[in-house]
């Protein structure tokens, strides 16, 4: 076949082609954009074509390579190469060595030999907890003050009744989510419960405590936006900040002078910049320290300056304010002015799980963007229907509340005016009373944080050894290799005292002096 008759054929091959194109449907429209855009633009028509094909190509090739190995064959020849091309052969001896010498990172930073006879010493005890507990080591029964049992719930019967008959009906737990099958009527009782008590339109219960404000802060706050933050909050926040990825800026502990400032320098810097979501992240009952919140002025500095405000009252819910409503209550101020609240329903309420409350907005939002809650099984419902039947005892029985505030002020009375050696940094209203050495004892004895942690451990144990259970203030430990710029503002070593309505006046009086004279002891026994 000569150069002509060749040309001939090809071109009745492309007319073949172009006669079988033309009869598909849409193909005069293809043709008329091709011819259209390589007229307009060749290189847009070179670049589409490009990816038309790599997209083909991509489609068609296999999820992984089926030709290459790219893993290492163990054998006993003396050199085993690898079958990836750029790398060189390696030797089953050579292996052995490298897994020999090989050592993973720990998980968690070794123990100290102060922490290894913390845990040695560490009571145990038999049955349930209560204001009198028995010790496994030796049989004793002592008073406890180390547990969150305020109000004596623990030993109530009416709760113990309602939650077996809520085991019998529902079972142990929802074995779901609560956005899949795991939500139970008890579970919209509960919620609607804790809206009604705190005067806000809806509220969302989370299986777990700690868990849900480090859920809520990320669900609303993205990197990018801004929270300002109290120094002193918990580490459950500081969990929630980290996970967010937000751009924080922290403030002295309960500083409102000091809030103002640096509010003003975020606005500042904001200036023309895109306007992104601004938050003020506080506790109403600090944890680490036990005072309260000036709610009243961060109110007021949010409204002025337009940040929404996540208030965390997991440890002044129940306990505040005259019917246990919180610090809104306690300062008279209307709940539905603070964008979330977050409360605990572990604690005084001795049930379980947490909650958020606030708008219809805020809460619906976090049914579909609050890890905790989307990701977790609900909570079981014998613990959601003790929550709200704690709720009601609240409400209907306020001796609870005056019982507990009366051995709290026994307490005061034996411990903070009376010793030499401590004061409480606590509100007078907080059944959790935190006892720090005073700063002229630190001075006097020379004392280092670590010393000050020794000491006060070795006055829970000579307080255990006289009948009083209480515990110390403990913090998260340390990361590894953590710099002392990671660790941020710390608290106090301190004593851990946990008032409560199973014990008498008396009797809380009598464990006030226990205390007051092991810390004594303690504390001269040190040179």
């Amino acid at each position: 076949m000569d150069l002509q008759d060749a040309q001939s054929w090809l071109n009745e091959v492309l007319n073949e082609i172009s006669i079988q194109f033309q009869k598909m449907p849409g193909s005069a429209i293809f043709l008329r954009y091709v011819k259209s855009s390589y007229q307009n633009d060749p290189v847009r028509s070179a670049v589409e074509l490009f990816l038309f094909l790599f997209a083909v190509r991509y489609l068609l090739a296999p999820k992984y390579s089926t030709q290459r190995k790219s893993y290492v064959t163990l054998s006993e020849e003396v050199c085993q190469p690898l079958a990836v091309d750029f790398v060189k052969p390696i030797c089953q001896q050579e292996i052995d060595e490298l897994v020999e010498e090989w050592t993973p990172e720990p998980l968690v930073a070794p123990q100290t030999s102060f922490e290894e006879s913390e845990n040695e010493k560490r009571p145990i005890i038999v049955g349930p907890t209560g204001p009198k507990s028995k010790l496994f080591s030796n049989g004793r029964t002592v008073t406890n003050l180390a547990s969150y049992n305020f109000y004596n719930l623990v030993a109530n019967e009416t709760l113990k009744e309602k939650a077996i008959q809520t085991l019998r009906t529902y079972g142990v737990g929802p074995c779901g989510p609560p956005g899949f099958y795991g939500t139970q009527d008890v579970h919209m009782k509960t919620e609607a419960d804790i809206a009604s008590y705190l005067g806000v339109p809806a509220c969302i219960v989370y299986a777990q405590a700690f868990s849900t404000i480090s859920s809520v802060i990320p669900a609303f706050s993205k990197r990018g936006d801004i929270i300002v933050a109290d120094k002193a909050v918990n580490y459950s926040i500081r969990k929630g900040i980290q996970i967010s990825r937000s751009t924080v800026r922290w403030y002295e502990h309960n500083d409102m002078e000091d809030l103002q400032r640096v509010v003003e320098k975020v606005i500042k810097e904001q200036g023309k910049k895109e306007v992104t979501r601004r938050f003020i992240i506080t506790e109403g009952m600090f944890e680490n320290v036990g005072d309260v919140v000036d709610l009243r002025q961060i109110l007021e500095l949010k409204l002025r300056y337009k940040f929404r405000l996540i208030l965390d009252e997991t440890w002044s819910f129940g306990v505040l304010g005259r019917t246990g409503r919180g610090v809104t209550e306690q300062q008279n101020v209307d709940a539905s002015q603070i964008d979330m609240i977050i409360g605990s329903l572990a604690g005084p309420l001795c049930a379980g799980g947490g909650f958020c409350a606030g708008s219809d907005e805020i809460v619906e939002h976090q049914r579909i963007s609050a890890a905790a809650y989307t990701f977790s099984a609900a909570l079981p419902a014998m613990l959601a229907t003790t929550a709200s039947e704690a709720l009601l005892m609240l409400q209907t029985n306020s001796d609870m509340l005056t019982q507990l505030r009366e051995n709290i002020k026994a307490m005061w009375a034996q411990l903070d005016p009376r010793s030499d050696w401590v004061h409480s940094t606590s509100s007078m209203d907080n059944p959790i009373m935190l006892l720090v050495l005073k700063p002229e004892v630190i001075a006097m004895k020379k004392l280092s944080r670590a010393d000050q942690e020794h000491l006060l451990q070795d006055a829970v144990d000579e307080t255990l050894a006289n009948g009083v259970l209480i515990t110390r203030l403990k913090s998260m430990p340390r990361a590894i290799h953590a710099t002392p710029k990671d660790l941020g503002w710390e608290p106090q070593p301190a004593l851990k005292v946990c008032m409560t309505t199973g014990l008498s006046r008396k009797e809380t009086e009598r464990a006030g002096i226990v205390i007051r004279h092991a810390i004594t002891k303690v504390v001269n026994r040190r040179k």
